[in-house]
């Protein structure tokens, strides 16, 4: 990863939070404190069916090692309080009572799925202003060698339920950006959508971006999303704009306003369903 500028950035190093106790320590490439990335996405999601509907809407997450130090800007906290700030309780586990990677880690060891040198790579929208909704956050699964060997959709819908679909090839051959790999769809996001139909995910883990492809389908409906970006040194800079944007509370309100111009051209509401019992599904 590129070293940026203690004196730009306001640098400072803060260790992570500790892993579950049967959980141990990640090995990888990394061997001290890592830098955070900031991807300025953009997302992009397209309705299929009889009503369409389409947006492309800014984003700001970031990607880090969840079980390393960070080097990070001054304004961003690890496990404390930050204009910006990843807290374990957000991930890995339901919102807000979450243990961050060593979940994941007794997850992939239930699956019966044995990473050699196995670390993280999360991407997801950071707490921002104290506040924190991510509608989906993706865990990158990385073999010693920093080849990606698995990926965890984790899915929060905002009624504050949590389910991951776990992406992996047979024998847990390389993922490369070429690669589909499909979820059957169990859990409630949209009130406009069945549960059922399948989701296709293809994933772009680079040195210098990343990117999400989502191909949900569902008959003759379903929904194309896309999240793509650059990787960049968190500044600063990026967090002082995140927090002008509002962060999470921005997303809300574009997710409730495209609710809205659904419920005007006539989509259906549905109820919530209870979510499924277990956690994480293939």
């Amino acid at each position: 990863m590129t070293r940026h500028s203690e004196i730009e950035t306001g640098v400072a190093i803060e260790a992570g939070a500790k892993a579950a106790p049967e959980a141990g320590p990640a090995t990888g490439p990394e061997t001290g404190p890592v830098q955070v990335d900031h991807i300025a996405a953009r997302s992009y999601h397209a309705r299929r069916g009889p009503i369409d509907n389409a947006f492309t809407y800014g984003a700001d997450y970031i990607l880090v090692d969840p079980e390393a130090p960070v080097r990070a800007p001054f304004l961003f906290g690890r496990n404390r309080p930050g204009l910006m700030a990843l807290h374990d309780v957000d991930h890995g586990g339901q919102p807000g009572r979450g243990v961050g990677a060593g979940w994941l880690r007794r997850m992939l060891a239930l699956q019966g799925i044995e990473i050699p040198g196995l670390h993280f790579l999360l991407l997801t929208q950071p707490r921002v202003l104290g506040h924190v909704f991510n509608p989906v956050s993706f865990w990158f699964c990385l073999d010693g060698d920093g080849v990606l060997r698995a990926v965890l959709a984790e899915v929060t819908n905002t009624f504050g339920d949590r389910h991951s679909y776990l992406c992996v090839k047979p024998d847990l051959a390389p993922i490369t950006r070429s690669d589909r790999l499909h979820a059957r769809k169990i859990f409630h996001v949209s009130p406009f959508q069945e549960i059922g139909g399948i989701y296709g995910f293809r994933f772009d883990l680079a040195p210098d971006r990343v990117g999400v492809w989502i191909d949900f389908r569902q008959g003759e409906q379903g929904l194309y999303a896309t999240l793509t970006g650059r990787r960049q040194p968190l500044g600063q800079g990026a967090i002082l704009r995140a927090a002008a944007r509002l962060g999470s509370r921005r997303v809300l309100a574009l997710i409730h306003w495209q609710a809205l111009k659904l419920v005007l051209k006539g989509a259906r509401y549905r109820t919530r369903p209870e979510p499924p019992l277990q956690e994480v599904t293939r």
